[in-house]
C-alpha cells in the first residue's frame, strides 16, 4: 500500500495524510500509484509531486492507527470509480484497545495501544491474516 505523505519532510519522519469525517480521522492509502494519482488530480493535486511511504496492510492497521490517538481507520483507493474502501477503527478490523467499538478504548492511552492485539496480525483467530 502507498501512505501519501502530509508534508515534505524527509519521508522517514513526515506524518501519513489524513482526513476526519464523522468525528474519525481517517489515514489515506492506496493500491498502487495509479490510484494515488487518480486521488491527487480528483483533489485538483494533480501537478504536485506526492511523497509516500510503502507499508503492508497489516502494518498499517496495527501500527499505524494506534499512534494516532483517536478513532481511526483507513481509506483505501478514495476517490476511485466504482468506490475505495473503508475500513472503520471497530474490532476486528484494528487493535481492540483502539476499536471505538470496545467500551474504554474511544480514548487511547498514552502507550498508543498494543501492536496486533486483536487487528490483522498473526495472532487473528479468523483466519483472515
Amino acid at each position: 500500500m502507498l501512505i501519501p505523505l502530509a508534508s515534505e519532510e524527509p519521508v522517514a519522519e513526515a506524518p501519513p495524510l489524513s482526513g476526519e469525517f464523522g468525528g474519525v480521522r481517517w489515514l489515506y492509502a492506496f493500491s498502487d500509484e495509479e490510484a494515488l494519482a487518480r486521488w491527487a488530480l480528483a483533489r485538483g493535486e494533480g501537478d504536485r509531486m506526492w511523497n509516500y511511504r510503502r507499508v503492508q496492510g497489516a502494518w498499517l492497521l496495527d501500527v499505524a492507527v494506534p499512534l494516532v490517538r483517536m478513532p481511526c481507520g483507513v481509506a483505501l483507493d478514495a476517490g476511485r470509480e466504482g468506490g475505495g474502501m473503508l475500513f472503520p477503527p471497530v474490532r476486528g478490523i484494528v487493535p481492540e484497545t483502539v476499536a471505538a467499538d470496545v467500551p474504554g478504548t474511544a480514548e487511547v492511552t498514552g502507550d498508543g495501544g498494543r501492536a496486533g492485539a486483536g487487528g490483522t496480525g498473526p495472532e487473528r483467530k479468523d483466519g483472515r491474516g
